[in-house]
């Protein structure tokens, strides 16, 4: 599927993301190293498998959220460092295992560890991810931090198993589609807020507003990347574009065109999406930008990023809360960019 519109560039949006994350660049640093220090803590003949697997080049958004929500209700400790670790290694652990499930041989523009070593090796090594980063939120001494981030992971997990179970759904719903993205993106940006104030021992209304944040911002993040899958840029995605809808995976943009064409349209776009090529593939696209089914993901996702950027108010007036405020006008910017590819 060919890329259908200039879109500012990978490397742009990855230069507006480090200038949000300025307040905590230090921190981020050591972090990302403690990070890939993980790899030490298992056996010689599984570190190199676990080493490729953290190994990124990504936006580490997670833990970049666990940092600023800690700066944002009191000191950043050393528990918001380890929260920040697990919340990321619990991310890199879904990565393995959604790419299985994709049957995907790139990410980011390197070989999945599927790739390289097969299903067999890449399911274990998701399976010691999660395990690793179980382990080490056990250490937490407030104890339920540990359970909540067993939660959230068991969430990411129950929400991929849906989303594998409803591809090529066509009944597949609007509110089916929120409640999969909320728990297989949002439930782990939340744990990181929301953990990140437990951790400072922040007043509950704080509590609870960043993880209303942090559930928003996720499922916002979640639609901008739908919108990327079809209208993007494929050295940003790190993928083909059209790969979710060609592994039947219903995104907000695609639910908005079938909900908003008549009969005979719908039928017609159905069959497309059940056994179409990718000229089909790439029709279905020029139909969803024509009809506006695109702008409407993006207004949804705007929307949402706003009800995060509402939640903190509650937060004492800060630059960590204005780093916050900065994400949120930094991802709008993101989806913003699509809005405006409509025919």
């Amino acid at each position: 599927m060919k890329k259908t519109a200039n879109v500012e560039s990978a490397a742009d949006k990855t230069q507006a993301l480090k200038v949000t994350f300025e307040l905590i660049q230090s921190q981020l640093l050591s972090v990302d190293q403690r990070i890939r220090d993980q790899a030490r803590a298992f056996d010689p003949a599984v570190e190199a498998y676990v080493a490729y697997a953290i190994e990124s080049n990504g936006k580490r958004l997670r833990p970049a959220l666990a940092l600023l929500a800690g700066g944002a209700t009191g000191p950043i400790l050393d528990g918001h460092a380890d929260l920040a670790v697990v919340v990321e290694l619990i991310h890199a652990a879904t990565l393995v295992h959604d790419d299985i499930l994709d049957g995907a041989d790139k990410r980011r523009g390197q070989p999945t560890a599927n790739a390289k070593w097969g299903n067999a090796i890449s399911v274990l090594l998701g399976d010691c991810l999660f395990a690793h980063a179980l382990k080490l939120s056990s250490a937490f001494s407030n104890g339920e931090i540990g359970r909540r981030i067993a939660q959230a992971a068991s969430e990411v997990c129950s929400g991929e198993i849906i989303q594998t179970q409803r591809r090529f759904d066509l009944n597949l719903s609007v509110p089916d589609y929120y409640k999969i993205i909320e728990m297989k993106t949002g439930a782990l940006f939340a744990a990181a807020t929301e953990l990140s104030a437990v951790l400072n021992e922040a007043p509950a209304a704080a509590v609870e507003a960043l993880k209303i944040f942090g559930l928003r911002l996720g499922t916002a993040y979640q639609i901008y990347d739908d919108c990327l899958d079809l209208a993007g840029d494929e050295a940003e995605a790190g993928k083909s574009l059209g790969s979710d809808l060609r592994k039947g995976k219903l995104t907000l943009p695609i639910l908005h065109l079938l909900q908003h064409s008549a009969p005979a349209e719908r039928q017609s776009l159905s069959q497309i999406i059940l056994s179409g090529s990718d000229e089909d593939l790439q029709t279905l696209l020029e139909r969803a930008l024509k009809a506006g089914a695109i702008e409407a993901a993006v207004a949804t996702g705007r929307g949402m990023l706003q009800e995060a950027a509402s939640q903190l108010t509650a937060l004492q007036p800060s630059p960590y809360r204005e780093a916050l405020n900065g994400l949120v006008t930094t991802l709008d910017g993101m989806i913003a960019q699509f809005g405006s590819q409509s025919a």
